[in-house]
């Protein structure tokens, strides 16, 4: 019989979420493709978050400025005032996660956790903004995500770290047991393949839906992977092209059920 998680961040039979917001222009994790994604239809986004020297948290994937904004330097070694005035591609602002939070509140947010720094501003924006009952705090480190959740007032939904996330593959590929690596967590947020080699059988699905776990697959952006991957029954799709996401769940049906 198939369980699912309790949470209400897990409310929609099918959980599209957009990639670091929605962006053809190079403007991931911005205010804007936040806003996008929202405009587009979205009830949900991923998101990864760092800490400031000071304490802030930020909406951003890399531990540096370096890649995607206009300036330099490692978030954690700078304070806000500095990384407030980096700009994403040249135009938009790092946004605080507080803002995100607080700016759409009937949006579900999944939180990464990208490092340490992170676990203290990521958990106070939770709690400043009650966002409880629709965040999913992940992270490859189980101890970052439990050190995490572990700051707040109420429960949170949860996804499983690299290694709980491995040992639920292995297990599920050599037929053993896997519940165990499951325990702690809500569901597993994962690569559906590593390189060219697809790793997720429905085998794995099926032992996760009888634990009463989901599982949400990134970051898929080709329309016949969405659909190969609807069809192993997966419970949620990680797309930087939300676009596509929604064109396929709209094909198949579940576009008004999910949102």
């Amino acid at each position: 019989m198939t369980r699912r998680p309790t949470h209400p961040y897990f409310d929609a039979p099918f959980a599209a979420l957009a990639h670091r917001g929605f962006s053809r222009d190079g403007l991931e994790n911005s205010m804007a493709a936040f806003q996008a994604a929202v405009d587009l239809g979205f009830r949900y986004v991923e998101t990864d978050a760092h800490g400031t020297a000071d304490g802030v948290a930020v909406a951003l994937h890399d531990s540096s400025l370096d890649r995607t904004t206009d300036a330099e330097g490692e978030v954690s070694a700078l304070p806000w005032a500095r990384v407030k005035e980096a700009r994403i591609g040249g135009v938009e602002p790092v946004p605080l996660l507080e803002d995100l939070l607080g700016t759409f509140p009937g949006l579900r947010v999944n939180i990464d956790v990208k490092a340490e720094s992170g676990i203290v501003p990521v958990a106070d924006a939770i709690e400043r903004t009650s966002a409880h009952d629709r965040v999913c705090v992940a992270s490859f480190s189980t101890a970052r995500r439990e050190a995490t959740v572990a700051r707040l007032s109420r429960p949170v939904a949860t996804s499983a770290g690299t290694s709980e996330a491995g040992r639920f593959f292995a297990g599920g590929l050599l037929g053993l047991g896997t519940l165990r690596s499951l325990e702690r967590v809500d569901g597993l947020q994962i690569p559906w393949r590593v390189g060219a080699v697809p790793v997720l059988t429905q085998r794995h699905v099926r032992i996760a839906h009888e634990a009463g776990r989901v599982i949400h697959v990134w970051t898929v952006n080709r329309a016949e992977e969405m659909e190969s991957l609807i069809d192993a029954g997966v419970d949620g799709i990680v797309s930087d092209r939300a676009d596509v996401l929604r064109e396929v769940l709209e094909k198949r049906g579940l576009w008004s059920d999910s949102q």
